[in-house]
């Protein structure tokens, strides 16, 4: 739930700790971000630690993002029962590096509540980062204005790049982790205009 953005110096021990706080096997996730990050400089991250529901049992997700001076990483860690490949429980870690100049969009949202008075931090905040690796195709019926036509139109949709999106509460999460995850997303913004 941190972010910390400054271009003057390495943030890989700010980042090393970040991890290390969530508790969520900091040895193993901190080993997949490393590997990915390949030594490069940290500029900026945020991490970002949340529960998930599984029928009747709680798992936990950390997903960490990285901006470097040339990739933005992403790193997500689950954790699952033994099943049939493994005989004890496990985690997964899965990692992407993507080049700031393939970064398409940065789409923030900020939620604010009681906006009649005045500026107040964000309750809410929704970061999609787009960058091709994975469109969503929404496709409905196409008609006509002709109330009696019964021809067939075809289809109409909408292609949308949807490639990662993260929603951070001031109430589940904490105002801190809203405003770092803006912070993270402003810090990104202002890389990919000069990629």
């Amino acid at each position: 739930m941190r972010s910390r953005t400054t271009e003057d110096h390495d943030r890989t021990l700010e980042l090393r700790h970040a991890i290390d706080r969530t508790g969520y096997y900091p040895e193993v996730v901190a080993d997949g971000v490393d590997a990915a990050v390949a030594g490069e400089q940290v500029v900026s991250f945020y991490v970002h630690h949340e529960p998930t529901f599984e029928r009747d049992e709680v798992r936990r997700h950390l997903s960490v993002i990285v901006l470097t001076p040339t990739r933005l990483v992403l790193a997500h860690t689950d954790e699952h029962d033994a099943d049939d490949l493994l005989p004890e429980p496990y985690t997964s870690t899965s990692t992407e590096a993507i080049r700031l100049s393939a970064v398409k969009s940065v789409v923030v949202t900020r939620m604010i509540a009681n906006p009649t008075s005045g500026p107040t931090p964000p309750a809410e905040a929704v970061m999609t980062i787009g960058w091709g690796g994975v469109s969503r195709i929404d496709l409905e019926p196409a008609s006509c204005n002709d109330p009696e036509c019964d021809a067939d139109h075809g289809y109409t949709g909408v292609l949308a790049s949807d490639d990662f999106s993260l929603r951070v509460s001031a109430a589940a999460d904490g105002t801190d982790a809203v405003g770092g995850l803006l912070s993270f997303a402003e810090s990104l913004s202002a890389r990919t205009h000069e990629a």
